[in-house]
């Protein structure tokens, strides 16, 4: 295979080779004046875990293209240790979605709460900027299988949605 087809049609990648970790202590400059962390130091969080993820399954640069929901279902105290896992679900020819787990342990107790989860869509970038082609994430267990499945879904879905609201866009404009 040519070189340049190579690059049209990467060969696909396990989702365990985009497995990423990240981990911080939560400081008292992180949070507000319940001691709880900032929301959005979570998502600042998320981005960059998600990011690693995109970056190390495409090796290439990666942006944010969007936040596909973020929920909140415990507190993050000062002192926590605040544990982010993420991987890519699932490719379409230049973008990913990265699925993340976010976890918060009190150190003190050992006790592990289920912070959030969210799902980002990244695109990757060539040296000029482009979007480049990615290589097809390729599930091995039964819950990346399901969480490609369930990714692939939410693509369609974002779709839809988009075609959607431009027919809205259009038809706002024409009835002017």
């Amino acid at each position: 295979m040519h070189d340049s087809q190579t690059k049209q049609h990467p060969a696909g990648k396990p989702v365990s080779q985009s497995a990423t970790v990240l981990a911080t202590l939560v400081e008292t400059s992180q949070t507000n004046a319940m001691g709880n962390i900032h929301g959005g130091t979570i998502m600042k969080l998320a981005d960059q875990a998600c990011g690693a993820a995109a970056i190390r399954h495409s090796q290439r640069i990666c942006v944010t293209a969007s936040i596909d929901r973020l929920d909140f279902l415990n507190a993050v105290h000062v002192g926590d240790l605040v544990t982010l896992k993420s991987s890519v679900n699932y490719v379409h020819r230049t973008s990913m979605e990265v699925g993340v787990k976010i976890e918060a342990e009190n150190m003190t107790t050992g006790v592990v709460k289920h912070v959030a989860s969210a799902y980002l869509i990244f695109v990757a970038l060539d040296e000029n900027c482009k979007p480049v082609a990615v290589a097809p994430v390729i599930p091995h267990t039964e819950a990346e299988k399901l969480r490609y499945r369930q990714a692939e879904l939410r693509y369609k879905q974002r779709q839809e949605n988009r075609a959607q609201q431009r027919a809205l866009l259009e038809a706002q404009r024409t009835a002017r």
